[in-house]
């Protein structure tokens, strides 16, 4: 039987920041949690768009043309191949959605690089 998930009560499934849990499927899409807090890593995702859904908090996505600015209630879509960096001052709560096939990081590889494995536990 079917049953719906509160988003809010996703996020207990985040124990650290940058580290993503998936907590939904759409097709190939996968709809992901996750608790931000600091600079991120500069990357990108060839062949991927990547939208940035802000639960709760805000959020800084810096382009290499400038930055934006999320704020609660806000989404932003990274276009497939543009080179970006999410920095959250304060704790920022988001939904992602992106293909299946998305690299957490792009092709960079940091110490907070997940792997979709790690990211459906």
């Amino acid at each position: 039987m079917l049953s719906p998930t509160t988003l809010t009560a996703a996020f207990d499934r985040v124990t650290d920041y940058w580290s993503p849990k998936v907590v939904g499927r759409v097709n190939d899409q996968l709809l992901k949690v996750a608790k931000l807090k600091g600079k991120f890593v500069w990357h990108a995702h060839d062949g991927e768009d990547e939208l940035f859904y802000i639960v709760k908090g805000s959020l800084r996505i810096e382009f290499e043309d400038g930055p934006v600015e999320l704020s609660q209630g806000d989404f932003l879509t990274v276009p497939s191949g543009v080179r970006h960096n999410p920095v959250a001052d304060e704790e920022c709560w988001v939904l992602l959605i992106e293909p299946a096939s998305t690299k957490h990081t792009g092709d960079e590889v940091t110490s907070r690089t997940r792997s979709l494995d790690e990211q459906l536990s």
